[in-house]
């Protein structure tokens, strides 16, 4: 039986208890709790229920609290609280904008693009967060070279990579991850420096050590073309690959 459900049980027993000791006495004289510093008007504290139930010999106030809502962690440990919770683990991974765009390559100007993911996981000890893909690739085969070790935009040298924090170089773009809802994602070391660009296909780019609420991380793009990089439309594919770890 889970914590939470050895709880409930021992709530379910005190009650009944309660109830036990008020048939038996007849009545129960209630009074407000208060100290020097401060006084509790409500006898009761909690949400939706039955009041003011009576008979000849006794009369009482019932109410059916709700349990805490939200998640607490430590560095050892994390718990989910909730009126209602469930065991099943909850692994979910959405791209919020799926087809950044360059526009045209210059040798002498650094492109630019931004797109977007989430990811959220509930009762796991975590996830790892993959890329795998092709370099911005032509009709014709031609590729641009993928940053293989970490490296800052450079115009007129083939080159392509991406990070996910915040830049300053070549302009100001992308973000930091937003860990707005509860979220305890991080960022891939090789990924998590400020203009600094890198692709290796298959590298983790992102990890949470722990369950976590929603994590939207943004990849931010360069692309750097020299003089002689063959011309043609040039698109790449690329997979993100979420893995939950217990």
């Amino acid at each position: 039986m889970s914590v939470l459900g050895r709880r409930r049980q021992y709530l379910i027993y005190l009650a009944f208890f309660t109830v036990w000791s008020i048939a038996a006495t007849g009545y129960v004289s209630v009074f407000a709790s208060k100290s020097t510093n401060y006084q509790l008007i409500e006898t009761s504290v909690g949400g939706t229920g039955s009041i003011n139930t009576s008979s000849p010999n006794y009369q009482a106030s019932e109410s059916g609290a709700i349990i805490g809502y939200g998640t607490s962690t430590g560095t050892a440990y994390q718990i989910q609280a909730g009126h209602e919770t469930t065991s099943a683990p909850t692994l979910s991974l959405s791209i919020l904008s799926a087809s950044p765009s360059f526009g045209s390559f210059s040798p002498t100007t650094t492109a630019t693009a931004t797109s977007q993911f989430e990811v959220s996981d509930y009762t796991s000890y975590g996830y790892v967060v993959q890329m795998y893909g092709t370099p911005p690739t032509n009709s014709y085969g031609d590729t641009i070279a993928p940053l293989l070790a970490n490296a800052a935009p450079k115009v007129g040298v083939d080159q392509y990579g991406f990070n996910l924090v915040a830049n300053t170089v070549p302009i100001t773009f992308g973000a930091n991850p937003n860990f707005g809802q509860f979220g305890f994602g991080s960022v891939a070391t090789n990924y998590a420096t400020s203009n600094s660009y890198r692709f290796v296909n298959g590298e983790e780019i992102a990890y949470s050590g722990k369950s976590s609420g929603i994590t939207v991380y943004t990849i931010s793009y360069i692309v750097d073309v020299a003089q002689l990089t063959p011309g043609g439309q040039y698109a790449s594919t690329q997979n993100i690959v979420c893995t939950a770890t217990y």
